[in-house]
């Protein structure tokens, strides 16, 4: 007869052993796993027990099921295993399974998920992946007649950024909404910024535009984590120059300044338009607003102040000229040279120097006797006496789709800012006008008439150059207010 060992488990006290053709009860404290196949490489116990409590593994073990296995009777914590493959449009409708979690990606267009038939104690969740919820919702199904919050009806997820997880309590209420949350924590995509006249920001489609026109701060407080999102476009309009009297030139308009990446925040430019904006951190800027010249203490005109933002400083239009004086003043454009002067100096626009350049000359005339010119304009110079006399054209740009700043373009968004003033001519010397007309984007219209007549004064926010007057220090146009608009993409 062979000899037969059993070593697989020790049983517990009373249990029955057969072995071959013989039956013994035997008696073993307690049920010791002792099977190599049950026991870890590290000779630790896979199966332990203390009384009624089974432990499975030791401390430091990882408990996997095997695939294709399922687990049952455990219970659940409030938990769901996510699965990280995104639903997208193209798998509507989603079926849904207990104890998961669903990253719906809505970017192409809405999902339907279907949830299971509802047994207490079933979970689903969902999360926004791409934060497209608010344009394109999530419609959550309930099987059957089966309630969502107590109404048998379907449930649409249509905040941006929410995550939620449903709870199957009972058939009163069915599927209870056990926690919503209505933002990710993510990474900044785009820059977060305040300031200007609204606020928070104008909206136009995928950008924010912060107008200001007055002294203001553009507060950064949160930065894209993509470097190139952090740049802006930006649009910096100084004050304009007055207009000079006594056969006075137009006033310059205020220096413009445009900066733009098309590729980050498209629209169409100036031709003066750098081909980058400003990188910002996370800081406060202070925003100078030029005020417009105010009417010159002599003949010539004065200068209109400077705006800022940034490393970006446009500079206040130049005077337009007197017949007391050489000429008109120098600055952002130039003012235009005074009538009835032998000297045909005009003013030197883009003073000081920068590129792309901020303003043209003013308008000159011919050493002899002759009307006055007109002040320059961003993209023009002030027209030669003795011509119309027409302040220089300004500049016309997109950044600013609102029609209340600016000067009417061709278009809806398109707004002309830095025109010139207009020249001023007695207008009874033959053969010219008494008004030189202001350049579009702000410029006001010199008066040629009887003396003490009023010139236009350049627009508000506009940079515009105030007109020159025939006769009087008192009446000569005012330059127009400046102004400061940034731009960027925010979603």
């Amino acid at each position: 007869m062979s000899k037969i060992e059993v070593n697989t488990v020790e049983p517990q006290c009373g249990t029955t052993v057969t072995v071959g053709k013989c039956t013994t009860t035997v008696a073993v404290p307690g049920n010791v796993v002792k099977s190599n196949a049950l026991q870890a490489s590290d000779g630790g116990n896979i199966v332990s027990q203390s009384g009624t409590d089974i432990t499975l593994g030791a401390s430091g073990d990882t408990i996997n099921l095997a695939s294709g296995a399922s687990q049952s009777g455990f219970g659940r914590t409030g938990t769901v295993d996510w699965i990280t493959t995104p639903k997208v449009t193209g798998d509507s409708p989603v079926t849904g399974v207990t104890g998961k979690g669903y990253f719906m990606n809505t970017t192409a267009g809405p999902i339907t998920i279907n949830l299971p038939a509802g047994v207490a104690g079933s979970i689903v969740s969902m999360a926004d992946y791409a934060e497209t919820w608010a344009s394109n919702n999530v419609t959550v199904a309930p099987n059957g007649a089966e309630k969502i919050g107590g109404t048998a009806a379907n449930a649409t997820l249509n905040t941006k950024g929410q995550s939620v997880t449903f709870v199957y309590v009972d058939g009163t209420q069915g599927w209870l909404n056990t926690m919503d949350s209505t933002s990710n924590v993510r990474g900044a995509a785009f820059i977060t910024a305040t300031g200007g006249t609204p606020c928070a920001g104008a909206t136009c489609g995928d950008y924010k535009i912060h107008t200001f026109t007055g002294p203001g701060t553009f507060c950064v407080s949160s930065l894209s984590n993509t470097p190139a999102n952090n740049e802006v476009a930006y649009l910096v309009v100084a004050g304009g120059g007055s207009g000079g009297a006594n056969h006075g030139g137009g006033g310059g308009a205020g220096g413009f300044r445009e900066g733009t990446n098309p590729s980050i925040v498209p629209y169409t430019a100036s031709p003066a338009a750098a081909g980058s904006g400003i990188t910002v951190t996370a800081t406060g800027f202070p925003i100078v607003v030029g005020a417009g010249a105010p009417r010159g203490p002599s003949t010539p005109g004065a200068n209109g102040s400077d705006s800022s933002f940034s490393t970006i400083t446009s500079t206040g239009g130049g005077g337009g000229g007197g017949s007391s004086t050489p000429g008109g003043l120098p600055g952002g454009s130039g003012g235009g040279a005074p009538g009835e002067n032998s000297t045909p100096g005009a003013g030197s626009g883009n003073t000081p120097p920068v590129a792309p350049p901020q303003g043209k000359d003013g308008g000159t005339h011919p050493p002899t006797r002759s009307p006055a010119a007109g002040g320059g304009g961003a993209l023009c110079a002030g027209t030669p006496a003795p011509g119309p006399m027409a302040g220089g054209a300004g500049s016309l740009t997109e950044i600013n789709p609102s029609p209340s700043y600016g000067t009417p373009g061709p278009s809806v968004t398109a707004r002309y800012f830095s025109g010139g003033g207009g020249g001023a001519a007695y207008p009874q010397q033959p053969g010219t006008p008494g008004n030189g007309p202001g350049g579009v984007g702000g410029g006001g219209a010199g008066n040629g008439g009887i003396p003490g007549g009023i010139a236009c004064s350049g627009s508000t926010n506009t940079g515009g150059g105030g007109g020159g007057v025939y006769c009087g220090p008192s009446v000569t146009g005012l330059g127009g207010s400046g102004i400061v608009i940034i731009r960027y993409k925010f979603q």
